[in-house]
C-alpha cells in the first residue's frame, strides 16, 4: 500500500512539475513567435527579460540548448502590446494531497496557477512585421508592463478585465 501511495505522489508531482515550474517568479520564457534565434525549440526557452536598456527590450536565454543567445525588440519599432493570462487548476497537487489526506485534499482544487503572457508586435530591421510571445514570472509583471508601455509609447491591450486587474 505504501508503494502505491508513493507511486501516485511521484506520478502527480512528475506530471505537474514541468508545467508548474516552466518559468520562475522572476524569470521569463520565449513561448513562440517569429524570432529566428530560437528556431528548432520544441519547448519554452527559459531566460531573463532585461528592461534596463532604454532603447530595447532584451531577452537572454538561460536554457541549456540556447544559453547565451539573445534577441532584442527596439522600443521605437513596437507596433502593439498585449497582456493576458492563462489560468489552470493544480490537478497534480490535488491528486497527491487527496492520496495523503483523503477527501480533504480535494480542497487544493480550489487553488489556481496563472501564467502571464506579453505579446509584442514589432517591425524588424527589414520593416517586416514580427511577433514574440513571452511568458513572464508573476513577480516581474507589474514592473515590466509599465516600463515597456512607457518606453514604446504604446498602450498595453489587456485580453480581459482579470488580466487588467492582475497587472496593477
Amino acid at each position: 500500500m505504501r508503494r502505491l501511495i508513493a507511486f501516485i505522489i511521484v506520478l502527480a508531482v512528475a506530471v505537474e512539475a514541468p508545467f508548474a515550474f516552466a518559468t520562475d517568479s522572476k524569470g521569463a520564457a520565449y513561448c513562440g513567435g517569429t524570432i529566428t534565434t530560437f528556431n528548432g525549440a520544441k519547448d519554452l526557452v527559459e531566460g531573463t527579460l532585461d528592461t534596463t536598456n532604454e532603447r530595447a527590450l532584451i531577452f537572454s536565454a538561460t536554457d541549456k540548448a540556447f544559453r547565451g543567445k539573445t534577441f532584442s525588440i527596439p522600443y521605437d519599432r513596437v507596433i502593439d502590446l498585449e497582456y493576458g493570462q492563462k489560468t489552470g487548476r493544480r490537478i497534480g497537487t490535488a491528486v497527491a494531497t487527496t492520496v495523503l489526506f483523503g477527501p480533504i485534499g480535494l480542497v487544493s482544487l480550489l487553488s489556481k496557477k496563472r501564467k502571464h503572457f506579453l505579446t509584442v508586435g514589432f517591425k524588424d530591421d527589414a520593416g517586416k512585421d514580427q511577433v514574440a510571445v513571452i511568458e513572464m514570472g508573476k513577480d516581474i509583471v507589474r514592473v515590466t508592463l509599465p516600463i515597456v508601455e512607457t518606453r514604446s509609447g504604446k498602450k498595453v491591450e489587456y485580453q480581459d478585465e482579470e488580466a487588467r486587474n492582475s497587472a496593477k
